[in-house]
């Protein structure tokens, strides 16, 4: 998997600070385990167990965070075109089925937040949306079937 990850720097950062803040608290987990081995009988000693599986857990989402900022391509935004969907953008479209409207903000990884509209660009919605303009349709093809939206406003929180 050797794709790109769009971010902003902001973006980056946050995923960044994330990693950092595990890889501090692996020498802790290390020393409870420590604790719990020394307590004896490891077969029937549940905090060793749990201490293990959280070292495990933790050492994976390390590795995953870090995967990202391997693959990071920090965008600048201002250097985007304007006038269609891109990264950054704040898009309103119109759901053709149900005749309402919604507004997505397409960000990168790190910056997602499904409650405030904001989805990665990378996903079918995103990927969907993107190079259109104001006034164009997309059916987009999502796990419950298929969408069909009209964008209606291009904007920017610059």
């Amino acid at each position: 998997m050797t794709d790109y990850i769009p971010m902003t720097q902001t973006g980056y950062n946050k995923i960044k600070a994330e990693a950092e803040a595990l890889e501090n608290e692996m020498p802790n987990i290390a020393e409870r385990i420590a604790e719990a081995r020394a307590e004896g009988d490891l077969k029937e000693n549940a905090e060793y167990h749990a201490m293990r599986e959280k070292q495990g857990l933790t050492q994976a989402k390390i590795n995953q965070l870090r995967d990202k900022l391997s693959r990071a391509s920090i965008i600048d935004i201002s250097t985007l075109p304007k006038n269609e969907v891109v990264f950054g953008c704040t898009v309103t479209v119109k759901d053709l089925d149900y005749d309402d409207e919604e507004a997505f903000t397409l960000v990168g990884a790190g910056e997602e937040d499904y409650d405030q509209g904001k989805i990665l660009v990378t996903s079918p919605i995103g990927q969907g949306l993107l190079g259109k303009k104001v006034g164009e349709k997309a059916e987009i093809a999502v796990p419950k079937g298929t969408v069909k939206f009209e964008v209606v406003k291009i904007s920017w929180d610059e």
